[in-house]
């Protein structure tokens, strides 16, 4: 795919889907080496460190692929919301393998499929914005239809990657166009591009601050939340 070309609906499908088995080979190899450990050593302390090594690993294999069913795919469901008390658990978990830490704040609501998938993906952004860990603050305000995010990541080295503002406007980050590497970013500006949010991004020393919010916001009168009584985030 060149750079002149346009992203059709079997090559997005294809690079998502090698995006989320990038994420999963790691983790699934450890559990087959884990199992190769105990067929062929007897050894108390390596049976006991293959038992470990496979606990482990099949938890983040596990964490990795129902994050990449409520941010890539169609969540299982017919419906066209997803309770945001789901959303904040698959990324707690999920972010449980990562090197940044995530605190999540908001009002567990009933919120459209493609807004909570764009705030996974922003996630997703923030942890690429601070590649040596840190902490990642998560927080979606406002009406479950018309939501604002907000994810501060503070971090040693902060920065936004350079590709990551021509990836979210849909165009590829050179001649080689869009691959598996990119995929996730390009896919980020579709959710935000289909769910009429504006994204923007500040740089303060360590800190970047993603904000999305809706390009536009009906009258009061108009906005009729979906709060899940008696939950809170």
């Amino acid at each position: 795919m060149t750079a002149k070309d346009t992203l059709s609906s079997m090559d997005l499908a294809a690079l998502l889907c090698s995006r989320v088995c990038h994420d999963i080979i790691s983790p699934v190899g450890a559990i087959t080496n884990g199992l190769e450990v105990l067929e062929e050593d007897n050894g108390e302390d390596m049976r006991a460190f293959a038992m470990e090594l496979i606990t482990k690993s099949a938890h983040t294999a596990s964490a990795k692929l129902q994050f990449a069913r409520l941010a890539f795919g169609a969540a299982g469901s017919a419906g066209a919301e997803i309770d945001t008390g789901d959303a904040e658990k698959v990324a707690s978990n999920f972010m449980a393998g990562e090197k940044a830490d995530m605190e999540w704040e908001g009002t567990r609501v009933l919120m459209p499929k493609n807004l909570v998938k764009l705030l996974l993906n922003l996630v997703l952004i923030g942890t690429s914005t601070i590649p040596r860990g840190g902490t990642i603050k998560v927080k979606h305000d406002g009406d479950a239809r018309y939501p604002t995010f907000l994810l501060v990541c503070e971090g040693r080295n902060a920065r936004i990657p350079a590709s990551l503002d021509r990836l979210l406007r849909g165009k590829p980050a050179d001649d080689h166009g869009i691959d598996a590497h990119a995929i996730q970013p390009y896919y980020t500006g579709l959710l935000a591009r289909e769910s009429k949010m504006d994204l923007s991004f500040d740089w303060t020393d360590d800190t970047i601050t993603i904000e999305a919010k809706p390009v536009y916001i009906p009258p009061a009168s108009e906005m009729i939340g979906v709060a899940i009584p008696g939950e809170d985030a």
